[in-house]
């Protein structure tokens, strides 16, 4: 039995005084894959680091991240499009919309999450989709471009169960992290409505811990903290959430 973390942000400064010592924490509770998702072209290269450092416990994304989307888009895709044809890569992303923290550049986040969509088609790689008060508009924009044969998670997702059902349809997994721990944040519904099968884990850590450390910085190895809660959801075992979640991020990711 082993767990997948397919969401951290383990390269920036948060960790820079003790990354060794988290990696080897999350290893410790059975984390022994790590997916590191980085944000603009600032941060392909720490990432690629950490990737290299841990070659069997650390992979790449890569993508813009949709509240770093600004006027120059283009410049900063062309940049990944770069690295896309010179180092291997998990996935693309995070890409996505948020309506959230960022709202009067919503056309600049929709035309770069159209052609990030364009690039996992092209590079035969999933998505990682940010969907933060954006779940219908982005459920629309993959509708309209299902044509490239996408697929993907929603990453942290936070929509309604119904949207939920939209989003497994369309070929993609639910990302669950810490918040499915939290008192009354509604996942427990969700989770009530969709199988195993559809869940992969992850943390977005330094963001997002769960109960018990809900407030402090998040790591990979709070992973099973998210299992043991899904397990108890779901009323199966710890090791049946631990396999189907494995199976189901090495399947999408392919590592």
């Amino acid at each position: 039995m082993y767990f997948i973390d397919t969401h951290t942000h383990l390269f920036l400064e948060e960790f820079s005084s003790d990354r060794e010592q988290v990696v080897d924490n999350a290893i410790r509770h059975q984390v022994k894959k790590m997916m590191i998702t980085n944000i603009d072209s600032h941060t392909i290269e720490p990432v690629l680091a950490l990737c290299r450092k841990y070659p069997q416990n650390c992979f790449p994304a890569i993508g813009l991240h949709p509240t770093s989307v600004h006027e120059n888009w283009k410049e900063e895709l062309l940049v990944i499009e770069n690295y896309l044809n010179t180092e291997r890569f998990y996935a693309i992303g995070e890409t996505g919309m948020d309506l959230y923290w960022e709202t009067s550049r919503i056309h600049l986040q929709e035309k770069a999450l159209r052609k990030q969509i364009e690039l996992a088609s092209e590079y035969k790689l999933p998505l990682t989709i940010h969907s933060r008060n954006a779940v219908h508009e982005i459920l629309d924009v993959i509708d309209e471009m299902k044509d490239c044969s996408i697929r993907g998670v929603f990453h942290c997702f936070g929509g309604s169960p119904e949207q939920a059902t939209q989003v497994i349809k369309l070929g993609f997994k639910i990302g669950i992290g810490g918040v499915v721990t939290f008192k009354n944040s509604g996942l427990d519904k969700l989770i009530n409505t969709i199988t195993l099968d559809d869940i992969i884990l992850e943390t977005d850590a330094p963001y997002l811990a769960p109960m018990p450390h809900r407030g402090k910085r998040n790591e990979s190895a709070y992973i099973p903290l998210i299992a043991e809660k899904i397990a108890e959801l779901k009323k199966c075992s710890l090791t049946d959430v631990a396999d189907a979640t494995t199976r189901n991020a090495e399947m999408l990711f392919g590592y």
